[in-house]
């Protein structure tokens, strides 16, 4: 069993930044591909970025590529989001999840993900 718990959001101008972290627990000597999704009100949780067991490979949606990039500390267990270049439409709930059968890469699918976090609100205001 796993535990995630998001934390850093809040409310920043646009152009601004955050980072954004996912602190893991409750599960003693393993290591899981990581994702973050995010969910605006009225739509539906769409793929962020994403980053592999080892932390060599990483991957982001063309909304947010070249603005946001995911890392991890492996011995902390702990990954994280840094969001430059905010913009409105970043506004949403962002989450991390863990893809617990995973060895090699990462999936953009949020089928894949076994364990969620609460979830931690990102408002970019103009």
């Amino acid at each position: 069993q796993v535990q995630l718990v998001e934390s850093g959001g809040g409310l920043v101008q646009a152009g601004g930044s955050l980072r954004l972290s996912c602190a893991a627990s409750g599960r003693t000597f393993s290591r899981d591909a990581m994702g973050w999704f995010r969910q605006a009100p009225g739509k539906e949780r769409e793929f962020v970025a994403a980053i592999s067991r080892s932390g060599s490979n990483t991957g982001y949606a063309d909304s947010v590529k070249d603005r946001f990039t995911v890392s991890r500390d492996n011995t902390g267990n702990t990954v994280y989001l840094q969001m430059n270049s905010l913009k409105p439409e970043d506004t949403a709930v962002y989450y991390c999840a863990a893809d617990s059968g995973r060895t090699l890469g990462y999936s953009s699918s949020l089928d894949e993900y076994d364990y969620w976090g609460q979830g931690t609100q990102v408002t970019v205001s103009s």
